[in-house]
């Protein structure tokens, strides 16, 4: 029973390590901006969605409250930015490198840092568009509270920006190979 375990792990990590590095650049850059787009666009619908409605009872909010839909925005910007970065550290190597450590330690470094930037912004266009959403309909009740929560929320959009430093950091550590050996 012991040795299937033991079997199991072998062909799991044997797997992994037989999956170009390339991949995993490619699926850590596409996660970086699909999952971003994604937060982006939970947020704006939770935003927009309670924007509309608070906008019933009092129309002036309308456009005041459009700065929590560009918040919104942002966290797609800051993904498409970062898939940008990732993207220019991909570089070609010779098939004999294609899976030496160094390439695997490259492409595991991009799909961990395309992983966080995409999730952090993930939750930060949730949070954005959670704050946002209160932003509206406390502004339609008492306009003295728009700026209050006007701050919150810019706080809440920090989150997307430490993923993203913390996605740069990542990817500096992806170096490939180089051409001569």
């Amino acid at each position: 029973m012991s040795g299937s375990v033991a079997g199991d792990q072998a062909t799991w990590s044997h797997a992994l390590v037989n999956i170009s590095p390339y991949t995993f650049s490619a699926i850590g850059i596409a996660v970086a901006i699909g999952v971003s787009v994604l937060g982006a666009a939970w947020g704006i619908y939770i935003t927009g969605s309670s924007l509309i409605g608070a906008a019933i009872k009092a129309p002036r909010i309308t456009s005041k409250n459009l700065i929590s839909v560009i918040f919104c925005e942002a966290v797609a910007i800051y993904g498409v930015i970062v898939a940008i970065i990732l993207q220019t550290k991909l570089e070609s190597v010779p098939k004999s490198q294609i899976y030496a450590p160094e390439s695997l330690r490259a492409g595991y470094a991009i799909f961990a840092s395309g992983i966080i930037v995409g999730f952090a912004n993930l939750v930060c266009g949730l949070c954005v568009g959670i704050i946002g959403s209160s932003c509206a309909l406390s502004d339609a009740q008492n306009s003295s509270l728009f700026v209050k929560i006007l701050v919150i929320e810019i706080f809440g959009s920090a989150l997307g920006l430490f993923g993203v430093i913390v996605g740069i950091i990542m990817s500096a550590q992806a170096s490939w190979p180089s051409k001569a050996g």
